[in-house]
């Protein structure tokens, strides 16, 4: 008899047709917007025009006294970092499960990324950031992984209970919040990026916020130099002297790309309100669905919905491996689904194990990192499957042929065994 699944020779359930997501949106408007500021400006070497209107607009969307442009996600880690006095030798506690550029800027400050384990979210667990701490520790970064808020209040307690630098890499979670209080303002600085898919997107570029002065004078020293150092860093900070030189880098972000996020920033929380209700649908489809189970979200948190996170389960589908799921999955017509790739265990990385061949006697040699070292954020990315999250209601319907997908799959498991 021939199987219904597609994988098996049967019709695939997705019959969607094209690109079934794309990010971000974009319209008559901002094509307007975007094309008019070729007309107006293609270079601003200060705080003037589109960048200014941009960052205003932050400042007032997070509630924080300075928001800071820059050229990408990973140029405003590597500011926060070098702003928040994060020098040589120094220890900074990172997730072990993230994207790569949230530590990665650490190796060329000569400090050292210290992984602590997560959650089965792929967050930091508060629960074990004390026992990584030492006399070299300087800071706690927290990532917002796929936009779900981490557990900003208890890191935040440990940070002040041993005088650390809480800063937090907010680049999946645009408009998220715990609480009631958005991500990105909880520490000292939070960096985010604005690269294509995130949820609010600039093509590129990236951000730091922050309300303490000093920590912005400092961003500004590092990416930024002669007019808008000179006009912005006060004539009496030590860091004057330096504003015509900075600390000799460029980073700033490009005029069409703050038109770009100035346009999908004035259209972020309507984005946000629509991912929320989309997935509320898809947690509502897979809630009875053997094999897939949505991480569930505590009270008071209110993520941005960057990615669904399913946990695949083998041992409710007889064992079925998850590579032989995804690819039946895929086959369906269903091609969103995702298995994560480099936002991994950074334990499983080269740089992260012996970054000596790309910086030679980087102090990171007396931490020796492998694979197993933490299991739980091991075990959860290994089993996890991850699908974008639509925002308009006329998606419902591509929708819910990836749910019919998901469960002709499960019902059908046992022809992959």
């Amino acid at each position: 008899m021939t199987s219904p699944l597609a994988l098996l020779g049967g019709r695939p359930a997705v019959t969607a047709t094209g690109t079934h997501f794309a990010w971000p949106p974009i319209d008559d408007t901002t094509r307007a917007r975007v094309a008019a500021q070729l007309d107006t400006a293609i270079s601003l070497p200060g705080r003037s025009g589109i960048v200014a209107e941009l960052e205003d607009a932050l400042q007032a969307y997070f509630g924080v006294r300075h928001a800071i442009t820059l050229s990408s996600g990973t140029a405003a880690l590597h500011a926060a970092y070098w702003a928040a006095h994060v020098n040589a030798w120094d220890e900074v506690i990172v997730p072990a499960w993230t994207f790569h550029a949230t530590a990665s800027p650490l190796f060329h400050l000569r400090a050292v990324p210290v992984l602590c384990e997560t959650g089965p979210d792929g967050n930091i667990d508060p629960t074990r950031v004390e026992e990584l701490i030492t006399p070299r520790t300087r800071a706690v970064m927290v990532t917002h992984l796929w936009g779900r808020p981490a557990d900003t209040g208890a890191l935040r307690a440990i940070a002040e209970t041993h005088d650390l630098a809480l800063l937090e890499d907010g680049s999946h979670a645009h408009g998220a919040s715990l609480g009631g209080q958005k991500t990105g303002t909880f520490g000292l600085a939070g960096a985010f990026s604005l690269n294509g898919p995130k949820p609010l997107s600039g093509g590129e570029g990236g951000f730091v916020l922050t309300d303490d002065d000093d920590t912005y004078y400092r961003v500004l020293t590092f990416a930024h130099y002669n007019k808008r150092a000179k006009s912005e860093i006060p004539a009496d900070h030590p860091l004057a002297r330096y504003a015509v030189t900075g600390a000799g880098l460029k980073l700033r972000i490009h005029p069409l790309a703050a038109a770009l996020a100035h346009d999908q920033l004035g259209r972020l929380d309507g984005y946000l309100a629509g991912r929320a209700e989309i997935a509320r649908h898809l947690g509502d489809r897979f809630a009875d669905m053997p094999g897939l189970h949505a991480v569930p979200m505590p009270c008071g948190v209110i993520p941005s919905w960057y990615g669904l996170t399913l946990i695949y389960r083998p041992e409710e589908l007889g064992g079925l491996g998850i590579e032989r799921f995804h690819q039946a999955l895929l086959a369906e017509g269903a091609t969103e689904f995702d298995r994560p790739g480099s936002t991994c265990p950074m334990n499983r990385l080269s740089l992260y194990r012996q970054p000596g061949p790309l910086f030679p006697g980087h102090p990171l040699s007396h931490r020796r990192y492998a694979e197993g070292d933490f299991p739980l954020a091991e075990h959860s990315y290994r089993h996890t499957i991850k699908l974008p999250v639509w925002h308009r209601g006329e998606d419902l319907p591509l929708v819910d042929q990836y749910v019919r997908a998901a469960r002709k799959v499960t019902e059908h498991y046992k022809e992959l065994l």
